[in-house]
C-alpha cells in the first residue's frame, strides 16, 4: 500500500526546497530538458495527458506515476489542481521512488522501464 500522506509531504518539502515544477507545459519542458527525475500524474488526469507523459518519459527513460488526483497534488504543494509535475532533485526523487515503489537510479530512470 503507498503511504498517501508520506507522498504528499515528501512533495511539499520538495516544493519548497524549489525542486517541483508543476503543470503541463513546465513538466513538459524539464522532461525535454532531462531536469526531471520523476513524473507524477494524477489518477483523474484525461487520457490524452496520461499517454503523452507516459510516452514522453518512456522515450527519456524518466520514472513515471499516477498517483493520488489533481486537487491532492495541487494542494500538496501550495497551489490549485494539479495534473503533472515533475521532481527534479534526485534525492526527493529517490525518496518519493521508495514510497511509490519505484526504482529510481542516479540519472531517474526507472529500472522497470
Amino acid at each position: 500500500m503507498i503511504q498517501s500522506k508520506k507522498v504528499l509531504g515528501t512533495l511539499g518539502l520538495a516544493m519548497k526546497a524549489g525542486d517541483v515544477v508543476s503543470g503541463e507545459f513546465l513538466t513538459e519542458k524539464a522532461i525535454r530538458s532531462h531536469s526531471a527525475r520523476l513524473v507524477i500524474v494524477a489518477e483523474d488526469a484525461s487520457d490524452n495527458t496520461k499517454k503523452k507523459f507516459s510516452d514522453s518519459c518512456r522515450y527519456y527513460r524518466i520514472p513515471y506515476v499516477e498517483f493520488g488526483d489533481k486537487e491532492m497534488l495541487g494542494s500538496a504543494i501550495g497551489k490549485q489542481f494539479r495534473a503533472s509535475l515533475a521532481v527534479t532533485d534526485t534525492g526527493f526523487a529517490k525518496s518519493l521512488g521508495k514510497k511509490l515503489n519505484l526504482e529510481v537510479t542516479e540519472h531517474g530512470e526507472d529500472e522497470n522501464i
